[in-house]
């Protein structure tokens, strides 16, 4: 269905979300109280929600181990896209790859763990992450260091056991990612393709994530690509892009063009891997890109604007922390919150200029979340055919709630605050919401329910709590045992006591030895726990113990942690 596409000016900029000190394009000043509407038709469902949306670049902590679990889990975390970018040492090419994969190592298995998919970023372990290097793959037609390089990343990514997606080269349409002639990226492109094909058959290709949206002018840096993958047989498996200001239903519209035009197939949604200028992290415009990521069908994640450790935490930027390790929400978290609650089935919308609004139906509850982040002005939403719905509405009343998510500067944000909470009664079916927009930052909320349904008690910060996480290394293996290091980490906001770690044993193994924790066995089941000098662990901290074992796991075992 063709709707009107609110504003969005900008189609490039000039610097990855990962970096913040070269320029960063600036959106356009926002219009002032203008006054706008968009419609909601309950009756016009269309797919389930996907979440599409609710995955960012970075944003956990050198070990895997920070933010808690329950900001991801709170808003359906789906993805996360990292290779060590900014870590000391310089990558591969300048001699310190280990620190890079060891923190990419432990962001994947945390990555697993908490059900999402990771993006591995493997222009960063080489060490082109926006700083100045020398040396690039190919650079004088030798390419065997970097196929050196690729051995070596291709074995870690086996030894981890977790499957990822391979973005190629980050942005290689611009200086501070790729300062060599396309040509040479061609080429780089074309081995690497070829190695993963060989080397990690299934691995799903990702490229080229180029800095910018899809063009449909001939002669394109991206149509250039397009032609290039085709004429070799080296067509990725997801096309990817970003927008960093852009509107990503226009740009698959544009992408879709251009890949048709040339026959070229996408099975799978697109990538737009980086979404959301650094002056577009506000509840506002991040409602904006969820609704608009939806109705585009494409996947999103979200960029991050930090550097050096921040880089490294704060879910890119939706939480804040203090000195002593205690995380806050910021008001964007709320609109994934938000978001992450729209069950049931999605219906349609009629964005206005400014706004567009993602909306849900489900047994029980009508959800409307609103993004704008160009103009203040009254808003009038029209929720129409609410006869659809399923137990909302009774003697032809509901009840609406509407909520503002606010920015509040970019400052911590405890909860949204209501700005209207009643019963009303239906015309055809029909009502209609005011909201007085006054901050072009915030993002809103409406939620439809029972008229006789009691007021939720109000939000507050989330409790604290403790939880604990693992990781597995096999630190050494020999014919017939093998010796592991197991990781023990404080994710919660508390500190724990104690912990205990329980996993299954194949059949035939045994564990010969235990240091730094007392062993139990039951049947296959083996369990530590921590031993007197090691069970407490502030918020963030972290224990470890060894063990010898009677041979060398085929895969890494699926440990289980407890807080004691």
């Amino acid at each position: 269905m063709s709707v009107p596409s609110p504003s969005r000016t900008g189609v490039g900029r000039l610097l990855i979300g990962v970096l913040v000190a070269a320029g960063v394009l600036a959106a356009p000043v926002p219009a002032l109280a203008d006054d706008q509407a968009i419609s909601v038709n309950f009756a016009a469902a269309t797919t389930a929600p996907t979440y599409r949306a609710s995955g960012w670049i970075y944003g956990m902590t050198e070990n895997g181990a920070n933010p808690p679990d329950r900001f991801f889990t709170d808003i359906k975390f789906r993805a996360m896209r990292a290779g060590g970018a900014q870590l000391p040492g310089g990558g591969w090419q300048g001699g310190g790859y280990d620190r890079r994969w060891n923190a990419t190592r432990a962001q994947m298995l945390r990555t697993q763990a908490l059900g999402g998919t990771f993006v591995l970023l493997p222009h960063d372990l080489w060490g082109a992450d926006g700083a100045r290097i020398g040396r690039y793959p190919g650079d004088n037609g030798d390419w065997t260091d970097y196929h050196t390089f690729l051995t070596r990343v291709i074995a870690d990514v086996k030894a981890t056991g977790v499957p990822v997606q391979w973005d190629i080269w980050n942005e290689p349409n611009i200086s501070i990612f790729w300062d060599r002639p396309q040509s040479q990226y061609f080429e780089l492109w074309r081995r690497t393709y070829q190695r993963l094909r060989a080397d990690l058959p299934g691995t799903l290709i990702v490229g080229p994530s180029h800095a910018g949206v899809p063009s449909t002018a001939n002669g394109s840096w991206w149509t250039q690509y397009l032609d290039y993958v085709k004429a070799n047989n080296a067509v990725p498996d997801i096309f990817s892009w970003h927008a960093l200001p852009s509107d990503p239903v226009a740009n698959v519209a544009a992408a879709d063009a251009t890949l048709d035009a040339r026959g070229i197939p996408h099975p799978r949604p697109y990538q737009i891997n980086e979404y959301g200028a650094a002056n577009e992290q506000n509840p506002a415009d991040g409602a904006w890109y969820l609704t608009r990521l939806e109705r585009a069908g494409a996947d999103g994640l979200r960029a991050n604007w930090a550097s050096g450790g921040n880089l490294h935490n704060d879910l890119g930027n939706l939480l804040t922390h203090d000195s002593a390790g205690q995380y806050q929400t910021k008001g964007e978290w709320w609109v994934y919150q938000f978001y992450a609650g729209q069950t049931g089935t999605a219906v349609t919308t009629t964005p206005s200029g400014s706004y567009d609004g993602y909306a849900t139906r489900d047994i029980g509850v009508g959800k409307v979340l609103v993004g704008g982040g160009r103009t203040t002005g009254n808003l009038t939403v029209s929720l129409r055919a609410l006869d659809s719905t399923a137990g909302i509405i009774a003697d032809n009343r509901v009840r609406v709630l509407v909520q503002r998510i606010p920015h509040n500067n970019g400052g911590a944000v405890s909860s949204p605050a209501t700005v209207q909470d009643q019963v009303t009664t239906l015309n055809g079916n029909a009502t209609t919401v005011t909201i007085a927009n006054n901050a072009v930052n915030d993002a809103y909320t409406i939620t439809l329910l029972p008229p006789s349904t009691p007021s939720p008690p109000p939000s507050g910060p989330p409790v604290p709590e403790t939880a604990c996480a693992t990781s597995y290394r096999v630190a050494n293996s020999w014919p017939g045992g093998h010796q592991a290091e197991v990781r023990v980490a404080n994710t919660g906001t508390a500190s724990i006591t104690g912990w205990r770690v329980s996993w299954t044993m194949g059949s035939g193994q045994s564990i010969s030895q235990v240091w730094n924790g007392s062993l139990t066995t039951s049947g296959t089941t083996a369990t530590v726990t921590n031993a007197t000098h090691n069970g407490a662990i502030p918020p963030g901290g972290g224990a470890t113990f060894g063990l010898l074992g009677s041979d060398s796991p085929s895969t890494t075992p699926t440990l289980t942690c407890t807080a004691t």
